[in-house]
């Protein structure tokens, strides 16, 4: 199936990036004064959303190696915001927990979300806003390689995080 350049098809990609890039710094403007970062707001909502999740699937859900994700929890644990704990089967596996800090913030920061996703879509109906949800559902699954999406993982396809 060849692409057609007359209908923007062929920048489909750089769309997509754009408009993530566009959320995602709009996002951290309104939600600086949390004083984290944008991977720390990421975890945060994973951690909220699965509480007890493995550190080792935090790294996976958010595409990062998981030093990485060693060393944010370590920040984010120092700031109050999450808690390890042993797993009872695995003693090896670190649990991460939402501590009533993160729990408090979260609330507050669905709520800036709400408002950047109303922002973003202003001008399109409830019609267009459907359809646009399920056509982004549908490229994450063509393209999930027979995985499930991280975003269905949390339901936050459904706009459910921040």
């Amino acid at each position: 199936m060849s692409l057609m350049v007359s209908d923007g098809i062929e920048r489909l990609g750089f769309l997509i990036h754009d408009s993530a890039r566009a959320l995602r710094k709009r996002f951290e403007a309104r939600a600086v004064a949390y004083g984290l970062s944008s991977a720390q707001w990421r975890l945060l909502v994973r951690v909220v959303k699965e509480e007890g999740v493995a550190q080792a699937r935090i790294a996976e859900l958010l595409e990062i190696e998981p030093i990485s994700v060693s060393r944010l929890i370590d920040r984010m644990e120092d700031g109050g915001w999450v808690e390890r704990r042993q797993d009872a089967g695995d003693r090896r596996v670190r649990m991460i927990f939402p501590t009533d800090k993160s729990r408090a913030v979260f609330a507050e920061i669905k709520s800036v979300a709400g408002e950047v996703y109303e922002v973003a879509l202003a001008g399109l109906g409830a019609d267009e806003r459907h359809i646009l949800v399920k056509a982004l559902n549908t490229i994450i699954t063509n393209l999930s390689d027979g995985e499930t999406p991280a975003a269905e993982q949390t339901n936050t396809i459904k706009g459910n995080a921040a």
